[in-house]
């Protein structure tokens, strides 16, 4: 168990709504974690104004210690925050399949003039690989999945291994910490219970439990 004080904030990702969520919210509460679950549009506004309206409610909020746990989109959201507003309280932040070099499903639909259509001002700073930098004041962790299954299958070409929506080399940015693959696909990261157990642990730690080569972990 972890102390109460601590929160979680978590930010889901594109065409869905925080109630997705809610079953690592589940399990982050019952793991000790106070918790909130930002949920805003994805594609009526961008990830640079929906970092400013979480902005708005982190400053309501009584924690001395903040941590993140963003998927997809919502890692974009995230850096976007930190970009604009970098001081956040000591916490760490956790990225679930976040294209932080941008979506090769996003450059596709915009070479054919769809990427407006599909996902709207949500494609603005991030999906296209041009969100900003990651500083080093937070320590952040990005997880990907590497069960090919999902809507990327409709963009031939995807670098693999990948998740069913980004390809593992995509999750990977200059200044994170630490980076480890599960063997899940794009959404199942929301119902997997290995997502919290190495949630947990980088937040506790700031490192991923690693398989050594003979399958038991290691920090």
């Amino acid at each position: 168990m972890v102390a109460q004080r601590e929160t979680v904030v978590l930010v889901h990702g594109l065409y869905v709504h925080g109630l997705w969520m809610r079953l690592l919210e589940y399990w982050l509460e019952e793991a000790g974690y106070h918790t909130v679950n930002y949920s805003y549009p994805t594609m009526t506004r961008t990830p640079a104004e929906n970092a400013e309206d979480l902005h708005a409610i982190l400053e309501r909020l009584e924690a001395p210690t903040v941590h993140f746990l963003a998927h997809s989109m919502g890692g974009l959201v995230v850096r976007h925050l930190f970009h604009y507003y970098p001081k956040q309280r000591p916490g760490r932040v956790v990225t679930l399949g976040t294209p932080h070099q941008g979506s090769y499903a996003a450059r596709i639909m915009q070479g054919c003039g769809l990427v407006d259509y599909f996902v709207g001002r949500g494609v603005e700073g991030g999906l296209l690989g041009d969100a900003p930098a990651w500083a080093p004041s937070h320590q952040l962790g990005s997880i990907a999945g590497t069960m090919n299954i999902g809507l990327g299958l409709l963009f031939p070409g995807m670098p693999e291994p990948a998740d069913g929506m980004i390809a593992v080399v995509e999750t990977q940015l200059p200044g994170m910490t630490d980076h480890i693959c599960l063997p899940v696909s794009h959404m199942q990261m929301l119902v997997d219970p290995t997502t919290i157990t190495q949630s947990c642990a980088f937040f506790a730690t700031g490192r991923f439990h690693h398989p050594r080569r003979d399958g038991k972990m290691v920090d």
